[in-house]
């Protein structure tokens, strides 16, 4: 597993038995967050990106597979181990910030309640509480039950009660599903400042494409499989060599790059605009050309017209080196 990576996900597989049917939801998933990233997963209802979630949250386990978060194996965990991976390794903040809270106590108590189940000193809890309660702008608010609370602060009370137990990872499902524009643009001010503060590693499930320019990277899921990757990256400046990059202000678009993920088998999802434009059917032909990897639709006694599916660096590797320092392999879409 690489050093810098915080959860590994290799060739994973989720099958649901509903009566006598077979349901696949996750079809050979392979994905890589590295340790404080902020990423968005993106995807279709059906895609398998909340089964990917629960098995993250370890809330339910995966069938066949690999699934590695903060160098934990969570397909050899026990029961017990299991438990103590959800109380130490991972936050949940969910839609409905309710799911998170309990309405009669104050902000404050509400964030010490995991502190006080694992079984911190009162001053670790009244002390840590404070620190991310300022964290998410609601210092002022600390005594203030839920009834008290607009649905935006709420939500943020949720999120620094998913960090009470400091975890490394945090997964959020719709976090701004609920809340207005003007809100949704604090709380992901405040998921930046948990990544660059305490090197958070945060994971949003989401069902807007829009979510690219509040995130690093988003990785959209179809049919099971990671499907495509977009990047959020610097800009090169025209002083000097050109070696120099602008910084990204947290929260800016910067430019943004989408990618088609190939698998370790070499396996990768063309779009599916692409292969009805060009009228793909179950069998291609691919083919060597010019140092490029061209696909060809496949017609009884005649070649169709090339693709446009060209592979970035198969020649020397630069694209893939530039984008996540050659560790994975990467295709775009031209």
């Amino acid at each position: 597993m690489d050093s810098t990576a915080l959860i590994l996900c290799d060739n994973l597989v989720k099958i649901y038995k509903v009566a006598d049917l077979e349901v696949v939801a996750l079809q050979g998933l392979d994905l890589t967050v590295e340790t404080g990233e902020l990423m968005a997963i993106i995807g279709n209802s059906g895609s398998g990106k909340s089964t990917l979630l629960n098995i993250l949250g370890g809330l339910d386990r995966p069938s066949a597979g690999r699934v590695v978060v903060g160098g934990r194996d969570l397909l050899k965990l026990d029961d017990g181990g299991m438990v103590s991976y959800k109380r130490e390794t991972v936050g949940f903040v969910w839609q409905q910030s309710s799911r998170n809270l309990i309405p009669y106590l104050s902000a404050l108590e509400n964030v010490q309640i995991p502190m006080i189940l694992a079984g911190r000193s009162r001053r670790e809890q009244k002390e840590w509480s404070n620190e991310l309660l300022e964290a998410v702008g609601l210092a002022g608010r600390r005594t203030h039950r839920l009834s008290q609370l607009s649905g935006g602060e709420q939500q943020r009370v949720a999120i620094a009660i998913a960090l009470a137990n400091k975890p490394p990872l945090l997964l959020a499902d719709e976090p701004t599903g609920e809340v207005d524009t003007a809100t949704a643009t604090v709380i992901y001010s405040i998921f930046r400042r948990l990544v660059a503060e305490y090197k958070t590693t945060i994971v949003i499930v989401s069902h807007d494409p829009g979510i690219a320019s509040r995130v690093d990277r988003v990785v959209r899921i179809r049919d099971g499989r990671t499907s495509t990757e977009t990047v959020r990256r610097a800009i090169d400046l025209a002083e000097g060599d050109g070696s120099a990059k602008e910084k990204l202000a947290p929260g800016s678009s910067g430019t943004h790059e989408e990618f088609t993920v190939m698998d370790a088998a070499g396996r990768l999802q063309l779009p599916r605009e692409m292969v009805e434009q060009l009228g793909l059917g179950r069998r291609v032909r691919v083919e060597m050309e010019d140092g490029q990897i061209v696909v060809r639709a496949a017609i009884a006694g005649s070649v169709a017209e090339r693709g446009t599916v060209e592979a970035v660096g198969v020649s020397s590797g630069e694209a893939s080196k530039d984008v996540v320092g050659g560790k994975r392999r990467w295709w775009q879409r031209r």
